[in-house]
């Protein structure tokens, strides 16, 4: 460990005391009521100096309309390969006052040095982040992980944090048994955990996963990930497919019916709350009118008035 890892860990001890809003976010987590989030994507590092300022700002302002409505964002670290700007670095930079931290839940992956990741984790308790989302990151794509497996540098900053939430991962589309046995094993090292992108295409994976989920006794709270596809076009599926479970005959088979993005996205989650689901994330959103396209589809889902 690097001294400059060392003097954060002298400035944030184990004997921290939750971030601000820990309790509220595992609370809602764990209530009957439904938790909805955003998940957004950082630019991409590459991208111009202009072109990457415009995009931070709608981003920003992407934030802020769905902080506005209660839902929370989760901001995405490298999330497809791609090298992306540090979303925590531009989030602690640019949010501004107007947008409380708790609302926010940032994302790290293991595709870093370990001392960034241990410094990142004292950034997201020194500025009053609710939780930290910690995954594996894609092994195929951009750079090797500092670690095998997720949960193992959960346990590094679980040691170093001890009241910092943690979120970790599942996938329904593997084996339920298996996916289950992870999340209830007691190295996985997180109060909750958010699911890959599932779809009322495949719902019977979900209703295993649940099933199984029920069976093995798991108490953490999980928030299901569901997909807006913008459109049905063959090559964007196609990379789409690289990176998670597209199932792209029905999905063009569904546009090709008259469905919107907006009807086939809230057709996933009306039918996952069907089966037992609680919680959500919604990605790919777009960044231009964000939270009312989320309020377009939380409404045909069910979750909101119409016209709300």
């Amino acid at each position: 460990m690097s001294r400059g890892a060392r003097s954060a860990g002298a400035i944030l001890k184990t004997s921290d005391p939750r971030p601000q809003g820990a309790s509220a976010i595992l609370s809602a987590l764990k209530s009957s009521s439904h938790v909805i989030a955003a998940e957004l994507r950082p630019p991409r590092a590459e991208l111009e100096s202009a072109a990457g300022i415009d995009a931070w700002i709608d981003t920003y302002h992407a934030i802020r309309g769905l902080v506005r409505q209660n839902v929370r964002v989760m901001v995405t670290d490298s999330a497809v390969g791609a090298q992306e700007e540090n979303n925590l670095r531009h989030l602690v930079t640019n949010l501004g006052p107007d947008v409380p931290r708790t609302s926010v839940v940032p994302f790290l992956t293991t595709k870093h040095s370990i001392d960034f990741c241990l410094g990142y984790a004292d950034q997201v308790v020194q500025h009053g982040f609710p939780a930290l989302v910690v995954l594996g990151g894609d092994k195929h794509v951009g750079r090797a992980r500092a670690v095998e497996h997720a949960w193992q540098l959960r346990q590094l900053i679980r040691q170093r944090h001890p009241g910092l939430p943690l979120g970790g991962w599942a996938n329904p589309a593997g084996d339920p048994a298996r996916q289950v046995a992870f999340v209830g094993d007691g190295d996985f090292t997180a109060d909750f955990y958010l699911t890959q992108i599932v779809s009322h295409h495949r719902a019977g994976d979900v209703e295993g996963f649940l099933r199984e989920a029920d069976r093995q006794g798991i108490t953490a709270p999980g928030v299901f990930g569901v997909f807006y596809y913008r459109s049905a076009k063959a090559s964007t599926l196609r990379t789409l497919s690289q990176f998670l479970p597209v199932p792209v005959e029905e999905l063009s088979a569904e546009f090709a019916a008259g469905a919107t993005p907006v009807d086939v996205c809230a057709r996933s989650i009306r039918e996952l709350v069907a089966l037992g689901a609680r919680h959500f994330y919604v990605s790919n959103l777009p960044l231009v009118r964000t939270a009312s396209v989320l309020n377009a589809i939380l409404a045909k889902a069910g979750l909101l008035p119409h016209g709300s």
